[in-house]
């Protein structure tokens, strides 16, 4: 029995796993709200109460860099050690793996139908892959293509620095400096990001903010309701702020591509595209930031851009890496 997680800042996914003639089987998945403990101990506790699993191999992938076994989480206030955790679990030791690694490796476990493809890139697209995930915050990795097969790697790109393009992306940055400081693309490509963008926009436009839309906030995910009244188009700002995000969203893919010269795709992951895709695939304004790049926007043409909608893709990753001793 294999035991695999995701997890991210909004929650943890925990599940069994059995192998089959070479192929992994979900047998049982608990999800839990991350912010209900105060660590991860604690939920992987609840996790062997209430499944029992007798588990041969364990991989997690956690939100964060892997440094000796050890994960401290950028949106959480845990340290996630591999030793602790292996003896709560019962097994010799316990993978950690960053979230967005996990993530990578799951592709080869996704079917045509947890896909929608932004651009179908050349028919022959071949070479690294890179996949950016917007969610509660922002996680990019690649995939080495060695001639044979794609080897998956790490990056914190998502914490770099956020590079204004425009004189409104540059007054956005300015505010979210005053408040934060530094300017990463988490700040901006996340599901608090996305209410940053709003709050901004709100506050330029010189409107007072509908009393439904305060008391929406008040009751339900802020980002959800910023992204719904953007689709249905029932409140300007949210619409604008929708747009600034998809704009900075499609630019900061096109980086990534250059980045790890992509040639083989680039694939949006996370929570919040699947949530807006209608938005990335209506006049195509995802696109159109993604390839103007000058003299690069041929080469960017030729690059498949995919948004993955099967949500335990990384699930599915870290099952891959406990399963088949991969990491």
């Amino acid at each position: 029995m294999i035991v695999a997680g995701d997890i991210g800042g909004t929650n943890a996914r925990l599940a069994t796993f059995e192998v089959q003639a070479g192929r992994l089987l979900l047998t049982r998945e608990v999800i839990y709200p991350s912010r209900s403990a105060p660590d991860l101990e604690t939920i992987v506790r609840r996790f062997v109460d209430e499944v029992r699993p007798l588990a041969t191999a364990v991989a997690l992938g956690v939100a964060g860099p892997v440094k000796g076994g050890r994960i401290e989480t950028p949106n959480l206030p845990w340290v996630v050690d591999a030793g602790r955790l292996a003896t709560i679990l019962g097994v010799p030791r316990v993978t950690l793996l960053n979230d967005l690694k996990a993530n990578a490796y799951g592709l080869r476990h996704l079917q045509p139908t947890d896909l929608a493809i932004l651009q179908a890139g050349a028919p022959d697209a071949v070479g690294n892959q890179a996949i950016l995930s917007a969610g509660t915050g922002l996680g990019a990795a690649g995939l080495f293509w060695d001639g044979e097969r794609h080897r998956p790697f790490a990056t914190e790109g998502g914490h770099a620095d956020f590079a204004p393009r425009t004189r409104l992306e540059s007054d956005l940055m300015e505010s979210i400096a005053s408040e934060k400081g530094r300017v990463s693309y988490e700040r901006i490509l996340s599901g608090s990001g996305l209410v940053r963008i709003y709050r901004f926009l709100r506050q330029r436009s010189g409107d007072p903010e509908p009393a439904v839309l305060t008391e929406r906030f008040a009751k339900e995910d802020p980002a959800a309701v910023v992204s719904r009244c953007a689709l249905d188009q029932s409140d300007p700002v949210c619409v604008k702020a929708l747009d600034l995000f998809v704009s900075a969203y499609g630019a900061e893919a096109g980086n990534v591509a250059l980045r790890m010269l992509a040639t083989g795709g680039v694939f949006l992951g996370g929570g919040i595209a699947p949530k807006i895709l209608s938005r990335l695939m209506r006049d195509g304004l995802f696109m159109t930031v993604f390839l103007d790049k000058g003299r690069m926007r041929p080469l960017l043409e030729s690059i498949p851009v995919v948004v993955v909608l099967n949500d335990r893709a990384a699930l599915w990753g870290a099952a891959h890496c406990a399963a088949f001793d991969e990491s």
